[in-house]
């Protein structure tokens, strides 16, 4: 014998508005790493800048006593 299973129909939708936060907590979050995380990043890969004279003074010779 064959055993039927019947469900019923769902009454209620759901999910609407989980979704629809969802959407706007990944657009605030998006936001935020577009604001703050490129320049950190940006801030972190710069390389320091090092001044180096054309011309220095090396005297080695020392006064006589």
């Amino acid at each position: 014998m064959a055993t039927i299973v019947n469900t019923p129909a769902q009454t209620e939708r759901s999910g609407g508005m989980g979704f629809l936060l969802g959407v706007v907590l990944l657009i605030v979050f998006v936001l935020l790493l577009i604001g703050y995380g490129l320049p950190y990043i940006q801030s972190i890969t710069q390389t320091p800048q090092v001044n180096v004279p054309g011309k220095v003074d090396v005297n080695v010779n020392t006064p006589a006593k």
